[in-house]
């Protein structure tokens, strides 16, 4: 494995379980509870890579007032029998996992709640278990550095040292706030040119991320 890196931080949602498609949707069914009524594209584009709490923000926004801590209790079993019913891997995931070599941990936006199910429902949890961390443990969420560097260092490892696997360009933002390199996975919803943009080495089949790994080099 190329010696540039120590540590593979990935993303989970749409990098590590093809969740985003579900999620996305089932967000803008919550939205459209309240009456904000969104395409896909537009949820893509404001929320995904963000923190729950990003969602919370534009609805208080369109409503005019605060909600209740515990206003979206009622909308979590929407997600979950979304991803029970139609949760996989990401396609090459697996195999992709078995060629690393160096460390890798999961550093996701999503609660731990979440990643349990996600991860586990996939048969992925064990392979990142006591490696996995969450926004709600850090200040900021992404596009702020936060989430990144906290996984670093509990993992021991300088933010030069890492690469972080993203699919949004929130997570590609932070990646990079946190100074770290950040591959776009374009195998999802997000459009290849939004992850360029960011300054993501871009990427569409998990299969080559181990000899993307091997062989990065910075222009």
């Amino acid at each position: 494995m190329n010696e540039r890196f120590d540590l593979v931080i990935f993303d989970c949602d749409g990098v590590l379980v093809d969740s985003e498609v579900l999620a996305v949707e089932v967000d803008r069914r919550i939205l459209a509870e309240f009456g904000l009524h969104l395409t896909t594209e537009e949820v893509v584009e404001r929320f995904m890579g963000k923190s729950a709490a990003a969602l919370t923000a534009a609805l208080e926004e369109h409503l005019g007032h605060q909600l209740p801590p515990d206003w979206d209790e009622q909308y979590k079993p929407w997600f979950f029998d979304a991803f029970e019913s139609s949760l996989q891997q990401v396609d090459g995931i697996e195999s992709a996992l078995a060629e690393i070599s160096i460390m890798t941990c999961v550093a996701s936006s999503g609660s731990h709640e979440k990643l349990r199910t996600t991860l586990g429902l996939t048969n992925l949890h064990t392979r990142f278990d006591g490696r996995i961390f969450s926004a709600s443990e850090v200040t900021h969420g992404k596009p702020a550095p936060d989430l990144f560097l906290y996984a670093a260092a509990q993992m021991g490892v300088p933010a030069t040292r890492c690469v972080v696997i993203e699919d949004s360009k929130y997570g590609v933002r932070a990646a990079r706030a946190a100074g770290m390199v950040a591959f776009g996975y374009a195998g999802g919803l997000t459009p290849r040119e939004w992850l360029e943009d960011e300054g993501a080495t871009v990427f569409t089949s998990m299969v080559d991320l181990p000899e993307l790994l091997r062989t990065y080099s910075p222009e």
